[in-house]
Formats: C-alpha cells, structure tokens, sequence
C-alpha cells in the first residue's frame, strides 16, 4: 500500500507503534538504534523469560518488518548519517524529550532546511509544548493525565489500568494516521511539516466523551468495577461464567434495549426469572429507575437473575447464545483463548513466521486490515541489532528519490477534494471519519429518525437533559461533516445514495456484514458506478468467519480481544476497560487503512475494499502478551497496577474523598526522591525496598506503606514537588480536573461549538503547517440535507419536494 515511502524510525517504546503500522502497511521502515539496541530491546516479555536485548517480545512484536541501522547520534559522524539519511527520506517519526533532537542539531527545522518534503513526526506524552511538555512520564501517569484511569477499576479501590501497556500505542496509533495525512498532503504542495502528537490527548478518546462532562453540565462517569455507576444504579457489564466471564450489554433505550429484552426472554425461558421480570419495559427502564417506578433494588434483583444465568454455562456456550438469539454477550478471552479462537482462525488472522532468534516459527497475529487489491504477507521478523546497516546505507545512497516540486498556493486543509459518503454508526466508524473531516475531507453522513444512531442516546447530555440534537460523545463522532437525513428504507431513497456514490471517492460503512450487498450496495455492486472507489468495510469482528454477524459495540470486542481479563485485580472478578474499548483503538487503524488506500489508488489508479475487524485491530495493542503465551506460556491476567519494569508502580490515596496520584518509579535514585518527599528515611533504608528487584519482590508491601504516606498529602502538591524530582507522578483527573488541567488547556484541546454551551474535544494531533479546521455548529439530524441534494447533487426544488413527500428525508 506504502511502496516506496522510506520512513526513519527514532522512536522507542514511546512512539514505536506508528513505525510499526506503517511498515504494516508497506513502507520501508528503518529502525535508527543506537549501539547496544533500542531502549525497547530491554523492555519484557522475553523469550525463554530470559532477559536479553535480541529477546524482547515487546521489540519482537513491533519491530517486525522494520531493518536496523546502528547510528551513534552523541558523536558528530552519526549526526552526520542521519542528516544523510534524512535527505533521502519521507518521514522521520521520533519519540525524544521535546527539543533533545533539535539540541543535537537534528530537530524538524534542521532537518527540514536540507529536505523540505520531510514529513517530520514527534510523539511525546504532552507534546511539544504547554506546561507540562517536559514533565516525566510513564504509561500509567499518562492515563492518569488523559482521563482513562479515573474510569477504571471498581470504586472501592484504588483506579486501575490494563496490566498491559496502553497509553504510547494510542499515541503511536495517532501519530501513524497524521503521518499518512502530511504525506497526503505533501504530494499537492511538495512540502512536508512537522507533526506532534500527545500521548496525553490521544487517550482521552478512551473516556467516550466523559471529560467534556463537567464542561456540559452532565453528571459525570466514575468507575464500577466491570461497569458503569449512574448514581443511584449501577449498570453491570461484566458476569460469571461457570470457568471465567463474559462481559453483556445490559442497558436501555431504542438503540439498545431490545437486546435487553432478549436477554430477560431466555433468562426467564431457562428458569432463572418469572414472567413479570421478563416483561418489565427493559426499552424504557433507564426512565423507569429516573422517576422512581423501578428503584434500585429492583435492578439488583435483575442483574442477580442474570447473574445465576450466565454461571450455568461456559463463555463458549454464552457465545453460542448470544449468536442464536442476537444478545449482546461476549466471553472475556485470556490470551490462550484469544490464539485459539475460532473466528480468527477461519480468518486466518494468525500467521506463522520465523522467530528472530532464528529457533523456528511462531504464530503471530496479522495484518491489521484486509485490502483487495493487497494480498496478505507473512511479516519480516524483527531485525537484530544493526542487522540492515550497511544494506540501508549503500541502497539509500545509491536510490535518492523524486519528491513533488514544492507549491505553496495550494488549500491549506490537507485532505481538501477528498470525498467520502459515511454509513457509520456508534463510535468507531464516525470517529474514523471525523478525523478526515477535520483534516479536509468533505464528508456527508447518512442517518435517518427511522433508524436513529445509538450515540444520540448516549451522555453526556448538554445540561443533563437527554435530547438527540444534544449528546456530547455524538457530537464529538460526528463534528466537521455534512449531515443528511435519508430513510434507506424508502425506494425513492435508492436514486440519492446512487448519485452519491458517484459523487463520492470513499464509502465508509459499519452495518451488519452482508446488509450493503442485500441491499444492491456491496463493494462490487458500487464499483460499478464508480470503478475507483475506496470502501471500507469495518465491524466488530470482520465481513467473514463464523462470528460475522455477531453484532454489538466496543466493549463486547474488547472483552473477546483479551482487554477485560487483563484489567483488575487478580482476587476479583475483571474490571475491565472503560466502554466501549476497541472503538477508541479502531479509529486510527481504520483512518490509517483509508489513507493507504488513497495513496495507493494515487499511484495505480485502483480502486478497493477494506475490511477492517475492530477485535482484531485492537488485539495490535496485545500483541507482546500474545507472543508471550504462544512462546513462553504465560497466558496473562490482570495484575492491579503491578509492572514488571517500575517499582514503586501504583495508584496512592491522597487527600480527600476519592483523590488519588499515580506514581511510576524507574529506578533507585527515583525510588530515593520519592522516599526524601516523604519525609520517610525508615522507608528509605528498608531492606526489602532498597533496590528494585526487591521492590518488585515486595510489591504489594511497598503499596500498603505507600497507601498509608501518601494520604495526608495535597494530590496536586505531591505530583508538581514529585516532578521537580523528575519522578513520573500525575494526578488521577476526572472530567472536572481534565476541562481544568493547564496542559490541555494550552494545548485548546476542549472547544465550544455553537451558542448554546456546547463543547467537543479538539483532534489529538497537530500538523505544524496546514493545522485541522473544525466545523462551527453542532451536528443536528438533517442539518445539512438540502444543501446536499442542492449544491452537490444538483437537483432542483421539484425533485427535493418529491423526497420530501415521499418520506425519503426522514
């Protein structure tokens, strides 16, 4: 898809996944490491469990595909090297301390003076600039920074994260898509820009809108373990099975609740219910529980029946259920499931490839997204230290490649003239599109009051107040695009979406696989009309395999994908991940897919169609845990917030009710400061804490002393004097402290849109010349309908009065 993008990858385990991805998806990736590997050669899982730079899954797992160049950037000789290389390439994606590079004379204006076509990416955990820009970091602390752990865990412990590391691939999923957007870009105008993206905005997706709550005047979310707390009630997501869990989408309204209503059904068919349960409005029951008809209790006594249901079956047998009845059950997969799951092995997800240790072959998970005009490969492994540097060197100096003549006159929107029709629906789908709408793109959205999306439904609500027009996490899906009412039930209907395929470059959809080609609409079908089109095609588990049709939302894929067992404690029952997860990780591999396919179609001319399955995108985010099981054995589960490369690693009651810092420690002399900050010399000398494979040892001893120091301590004095120390330390932000925190602030990350208070988050990536543009004005239903069938399908007052009629604009 990427033939002949040459990308420099500087990155380590902060920023390594958007190399990754772009090597995925056909680039030639060069990994510059300094001698004696990358610093994420040290990171585990290892293989055989034994440490070893050549070992490392977490390298393993995102370094394939990629080839090594040894390059020494403290002395002059190898800035020399990489200001060569840098000449000849595309992109340079770097993970750095804002301004290190450029202190070494290697930062974008450097680099840039020399290469104007390059495409220069930085990914940090606060970016490039604001306050905090420099503060020290860890994957839980930028959690803590970005909303997510607040959400996480149950409510009378301490929040908790995925036991896997979660915030750097975020960014580095972001920073792959605005790579793929300067690049589309840069082959108008012939000149590339500097893109920066932080770690700390590209994880406050995974809060599903709950920071703009405060800003909006809505209730907002806390953390239930293995669901949602609303107050009074508690919606439960996550129950047993007879030898693990599921997680099942127990909640109400006109989207939702007839799924609801099938599961009392064959709770109360099965005996673990009477009628009158079974018939209770499960549609409107959100309202029952507001007024006051249905209490609490009530709920409890439901969800206690459901309880007893689910634990007289295995996960596998609740799957089975859940495909013959249409319910909203998910079994919540351990990594050994995952590798032995059906769906994936009729997909053939997982591949076999040589291990780079060279002891054979390994299963590995697969391409993230299915093209048709692509086959799919088995992957490189990943490159030995140094292995490519000679070869790199010589075929990059004998190869200097051709980059567009620079034009400065032309649109500063980088997606401008792109054309996209957008089916989409709940989160994944239209945050997709969002993204390229506010780069350019011009997207209509097709929805209908007939078949209203779930999102409008869904809170956080401007003052609380549901209304369709007014939800925020609809709003924050769906900003920047045209929006269109059109009832694709009507037949009059069929005209319009015919003339907007040909109208159209791209046609995103996320309906049941197979409902586009019932309907006369399937990729073929619309090639056709349009022989050059792009679709993509994305759902939960993808358009083929036994488990196509299994329909849901993000939370169901993301238990099926390994993220619910891998968030908890390991004494309860998981707790899992906030949401609807994958459709927080699907976005940028959908987006990042679309981009490929454009730039592909640029040099060939060809059309094609993507097939992008969320559970199996969201599995990239697993996959040093994946590998770890395949080759070692160990099947992981949640740890609480234990790490096997911090110690001290946790999350510390301070002050107050409910305020919690998050705290990383790398090493001994961080271990020192933190104890100095204390004022604790006792816990200092402490033998069982002294070096940090004792701490490791004793963690959770060293958690109850901390517990017990940290509380009379201020949260947001004990993070700032831990920071002067260069300790990893964040507060945990709810959406109060997120609308109020100084770094998203200076970075505008919140916006109002319209004159009625509304307030969306920004883009979580900044393109230092040709920024995002984000429509004014809230998305209603059919705002932008007649200006659609006006200004761009051209029809007249006489053919709209006709739609109109007929019911088609509904």
């Amino acid at each position: 898809m990427l033939n002949g993008i040459r990308v420099l990858d500087l990155c380590d385990e902060r920023g390594f996944v958007a190399g990754w991805m772009l090597a995925e998806l056909g680039a030639d990736v060069v990994a510059i490491e300094p001698t004696g590997g990358s610093p994420a050669r040290r990171l585990g899982p290892f293989t055989g469990n034994v440490e070893d730079p050549e070992a490392s899954l977490q390298w393993w797992a995102y370094g394939r595909n990629k080839r090594s160049v040894v390059v020494d950037l403290e002395s002059e000789d190898g800035r020399a090297t990489l200001r060569e290389l840098a000449q000849r390439a595309d992109v340079l994606i770097e993970s750095e301390t804002p301004g290190r590079l450029a202190s070494l004379g290697l930062g974008y204006d450097d680099l840039s003076a020399k290469n104007p076509a390059l495409v220069y990416t930085s990914i940090t955990p606060y970016g490039q600039d604001g306050p905090k820009s420099n503060w020290a970091a860890s994957d839980l602390t930028v959690l803590a920074s970005g909303g997510p752990l607040w959400l996480m865990g149950d409510d009378d412990r301490a929040p908790v994260r995925v036991s896997a590391p979660q915030a750097f691939p975020h960014a580095g999923a972001e920073g792959a898509t605005a790579t793929l957007i300067a690049l589309h870009e840069r082959n108008k105008s012939g000149l590339g820009q500097h893109v920066d993206i932080s770690a700390q905005q590209a994880v406050t997706l995974a809060t599903q809108s709950d920071i703009v709550s405060a800003a909006l005047g809505d209730q907002p979310a806390s953390r239930f373990g293995g669901g949602i707390n609303l107050g009074e009630f508690t919606v439960r997501l996550v129950y047993p099975a007879s030898e693990g869990h599921v997680s099942i989408t127990h909640v109400f309204g006109g989207a939702i609740g007839p799924a609801t209503v099938r599961l009392m059904q064959r709770v109360c068919a099965d005996g673990f219910c009477d009628e009158a349960m079974r018939d209770k409005d499960w549609i409107g029951y959100g309202g029952l529980l507001l007024k006051g008809t249905e209490t609490p209790a009530d709920f409890d006594e439901a969800k206690a029946a459901i309880a007893a249901w689910t634990s007289s079956m295995t996960k596998e047998e609740l799957l089975d259920q859940a495909m013959a009845h249409g319910l909203l059950i998910a079994p919540c997969s351990s990594p050994a499931d995952v590798l032995t799951s059906r769906q994936l092995a009729a997909r053939n997800f997982f591949v076999d490839q040589e291990r780079p240790d060279g002891e054979g072959e390994v299963r590995v998970s697969g391409a993230f997204a299915r093209f048709s005009e692509v086959a799919g490969r088995t992957p490189a492994p990943a490159p030995k230290i140094g292995q490519h540097t000679h070869e790199v060197l010589d075929e990059w100096a004998a190869n200097a490649p051709t980059f567009p003549k620079p034009d400065e006159t032309l649109p500063a929107r980088p997606l401008e003239g792109v054309k996209i029709l957008d089916f989409m629906w709940a989160i994944a789908g239209p945050m997709t599109t969002r993204i390229l709408a506010d780069y350019g793109a011009t997207v209509i959205r097709i929805e209908s009051l007939s078949h209203i999306d779930a999102l409008r439904t869904m809170r956080p609500y401007l003052n609380g107040k549901p209304d369709i027009d007014q939800s925020g996490l609809f709003h924050a899906c769906n900003a920047s695009k045209r929006i269109m009412s059109l009832d694709l039930a009507k037949p009059e209907a069929r005209g319009v979406v015919e003339d907007l395929v040909r109208w159209s470059d791209v046609v995103c959809e996320s309906f049941a696989p197979g409902k586009l080609v019932s309907l006369g609409w399937g990729y073929e079908q619309l090639a056709t009309m349009r022989p050059e089109l792009i679709m993509l095609s994305t759902s939960l588990m993808g358009q083929t395999g036994p488990l196509a049709k299994y329909a849901g939302y993000g939370n169901l894929a993301a238990a099926v994908a390994g993220f619910f067992e891998l968030t908890g404690w390991p004494d309860r029952a998981p707790a899992g991940p906030f949401g609807a997860y994958t459709d927080y990780i699907a976005p940028k591999f959908c987006a990042s897919s679309l981009l490929a396919a454009i730039e592909h179609r640029r040099r060939t001319g060809k059309g094609q169609h993507i097939d992008v399955s969320q559970a199996e995108a969201a599995i990239s985010f697993l996959a040093p845990e994946l590998l770890d099981c395949a080759i070692n054995g160990n099947s992981a589960t949640r740890a609480g917030n234990f790490d096997r490369h911090y110690a001290p690693h946790g999350v510390y009651p301070c002050q107050g009710d409910d305020a919690w810092v998050a705290i990383a420690i790398e090493g001994d002399s961080q271990w020192q400061a933190l104890c100095r900050v204390l004022g604790d010399d006792e816990l200092a000398s402490d033998a069982r804490f002294v070096t940090i494979d004792s701490r490791r040892q004793n963690a959770a001893l060293l958690d109850e002393e901390l517990n017990r120091r940290t509380k009379p301590f201020e949260a947001s004095k004990l993070e700032a004097v831990l920071q002067e120390h260069e300790v990893a330390a964040h507060v945990v932000l709810d959406s109060p402290g997120l609308v109020a925190d100084p770094q998203l602030i200076a970075r505008e990350h919140l916006v109002a849109r319209g004159d009625q208070g509304n307030v969306i988050e920004s883009v979580r990536t900044r393109l230092s010349r040709t920024p995002a543009v984000i429509r004014d004005g809230v998305p209603s239903l059919g705002r932008d309908t007649h200006d659609i069938l006006s200004e761009i399908l051209g029809y007249d007052d006489e053919r709209i009065t006709e739609l109109v009629i007929a019911g088609a604009l509904e």
